[in-house]
């Protein structure tokens, strides 16, 4: 094997960034044009935030599929056809005039593009990186935050230019010429490159991973990935929503629209320090504490959101739940490979990311379903309050994981 100058891994980082920018940013984007959606058509919140999780739950379903076929086929061509399904999903959006157009554009082509966003992007990067794995993955998700600041600000002024019909057409052919490109450069590994992972000169933390490697059944028949799996749907059963609901939600609150958006592109930005951070924290101090940390920022930014009515308070909410926003998208694939290995990350990380989608599935039609009742997010936002203490409490009572333990002991601890 061989050591390069340069090492590959590094296009591979660049590359999974920018799948995460367009991909995730492409989503979160939706809250923008919720309102246009809401005037144009009349439709209930519950409709239009019931086709947005529904796409994020077919992607998780399907991301499980995904995962399988990376970790036995690699992420290129799966790459270039999910990159088709998101952009002619789009394309297809900005055609709509009915709501079962809305479910099978958005909801059923759109979330098959997105099933590949995540699971191919970070699968990958865990495949290159494992000394660095924390840190590199946070990269990667800061692409995730660029997006997320980026896209719906592009988003806003084309609506406003263009109208969102336009918008989401210009967003759609931009993007799915990007990730087709963008799929080109992947690779599987780096040992079929002729590399080690981290460019090291042996085959040292590559061979460590696959020396404690855990059976696939001893690790769904144990309690350390079912703590892990609800504890992902419980965080994203509460950030999903707030990205879905904290437009419309400033707007009730008498902010500008234009500032509104602005709210959910600085928890993008804010979420890219989170994801760099929070990367860097995980080869420090372990998945489980950074874990923690996060759940706490988020349960505070949570009570906050029940006190903020005017413009400053919910800039401060956004630039603090930013930070723990991606710090928690940031920690599951790190975690899944440090307690279970990396030879079935693609599959134990699909059915990781599922959990997340089906908590984001549900989260957004819990908020948009009361507020048609109420006419207020206040008792939805309790609800997250909740939900986010029984996920905290999940990784409480995770077993930390210990480095230096045996194989038989990594086993066996991954059981309890």
């Amino acid at each position: 094997m061989k050591r390069n100058s340069f090492f590959y891994g590094y296009y591979i980082i660049v590359a999974c960034a920018g799948i995460q920018a367009i991909g995730v940013g492409t989503y979160v984007a939706f809250g923008v044009f919720f309102k246009p959606l809401l005037e144009e058509f009349t439709w209930s919140r519950g409709i239009l935030s019931g086709a947005h999780s529904l796409a994020f739950l077919i992607a998780g379903g399907l991301g499980i599929l995904v995962g399988r076929l990376v970790d036995r086929f690699g992420p290129r061509f799966l790459m270039t056809v999910a990159g088709l399904f998101f952009g002619s999903s789009l394309l297809l959006f900005s055609t709509i005039h009915a709501p079962w157009q809305l479910y099978l554009f958005y909801s059923l082509f759109f979330g098959m593009g997105l099933s590949a966003v995540d699971v191919i992007a970070l699968n990958t990067t865990a495949r290159w990186f494992v000394r660095r794995r924390g840190v590199m993955t946070g990269i990667v998700k800061m692409g995730t935050g660029f997006g997320q600041m980026l896209i719906p600000f592009l988003a806003n002024v084309l609506i406003a230019g263009l109208g969102w019909r336009q918008a989401y057409a210009i967003i759609g052919g931009v993007g799915m010429m990007l990730l087709v490109l963008i799929a080109q450069v992947l690779r599987h590994d780096p040992f079929r490159m002729g590399l080690f992972p981290d460019n090291s000169r042996a085959e040292t933390s590559g061979s460590g991973f696959r020396e404690r490697e855990i059976p696939l059944w001893k690790v769904m028949s144990g309690r350390a990935f079912w703590m892990i799996f609800f504890a992902n749907l419980s965080a994203c059963f509460c950030l999903m929503s707030i990205m879905v609901h904290i437009v419309p939600h400033a707007i009730d609150m008498g902010i500008s629209p234009h500032a509104s958006a602005m709210i959910l592109s600085t928890i993008g930005g804010a979420s890219i320090l989170g994801r760099f951070s929070i990367g860097s924290a995980i080869d420090r101090i372990g998945n489980r504490r950074s874990m923690i940390l996060c759940f706490i920022l988020l349960i505070l930014m949570l009570l906050w959101l029940q006190l903020s009515d005017e413009l400053w308070m919910f800039y401060l909410f956004a630039v603090i739940y930013g930070f723990a926003h991606g710090g928690l998208f940031t920690v599951i694939s790190p975690i899944v490979a440090e307690y279970f290995g990396i030879r079935s990350h693609g599959l134990l990380f699909g059915v990781a990311v599922f959990a997340g989608t089906v908590g984001g599935f549900i989260g957004p039609i819990f908020a948009g379903s009361l507020f048609d009742i109420t006419g207020s997010y206040r008792i939805a936002f309790w609800g997250y309050v909740i939900v986010a203490i029984i996920g905290l409490g999940l990784i409480f009572s995770l077993r930390p994981y210990a480095l230096g333990r045996s194989h038989r002991e990594d086993k066996e601890g991954a059981g309890d």
